[in-house]
């Protein structure tokens, strides 16, 4: 049997190439944080090795049967808010004062931005040492997408970009 040489040359690579293993390490990091890495920690660093220990996931599902009642002991819980009145104080929170945008210098943490100019649109890099926060274009501010740049929970770039609306 004659074999072509592409598939000579497949069938050679396949059997040259060892097993792929990529496993997922949780290591220590010198400052106390915690990484997650498919490398395998450095000795002594090794919290934890997925492929030897398994993350266990336990889900309960909870309903209640049917023909009980709900019954509730202790004080009354005020009635909950309408809708639309939680959706208003939540976009109010989430805008803060849009015009402060323009006001934004590095040095200033993420805790001033939230306070001065409330919480972003979009945000990328949770948990990472860089961070960046996207406002989008609001009647405050009309025509301009402000994406502020976070180190280390410190504002270090801030970028306003013009945009022109149709």
């Amino acid at each position: 049997m004659k074999l072509g040489p592409h598939i000579a040359f497949t069938l050679l690579v396949t059997a040259l190439a060892g097993p792929v293993q990529a496993g997922l390490y949780k290591c220590a990091r010198n400052d106390g944080s915690v990484t997650y890495q498919e490398e395998a920690c450095p000795p002594g660093t090794e919290l934890r090795d997925f492929e030897k220990d398994p993350a266990s996931v336990s889900v309960v599902p909870f309903r209640i049967p049917p023909g009980t009642t709900e019954t509730r002991s202790g004080p009354r819980e005020k009635p909950p808010k309408a809708a639309s009145e939680r959706k208003s104080r939540r976009d109010a929170e989430r805008r803060g004062n849009a015009a402060e945008r323009k006001f934004l210098v590095p040095g200033i943490g993420e805790g001033e931005v939230v306070a001065r100019v409330g919480r972003p649109d979009m945000s990328t890099g949770a948990g990472r040492k860089t961070v960046r926060w996207t406002y989008l274009p609001v009647p405050e501010d009309p025509g301009t997408i402000t994406t502020l740049t976070f180190e280390l929970g410190r504002l270090v770039e801030v970028e306003r970009k013009v945009i022109r609306t149709p």
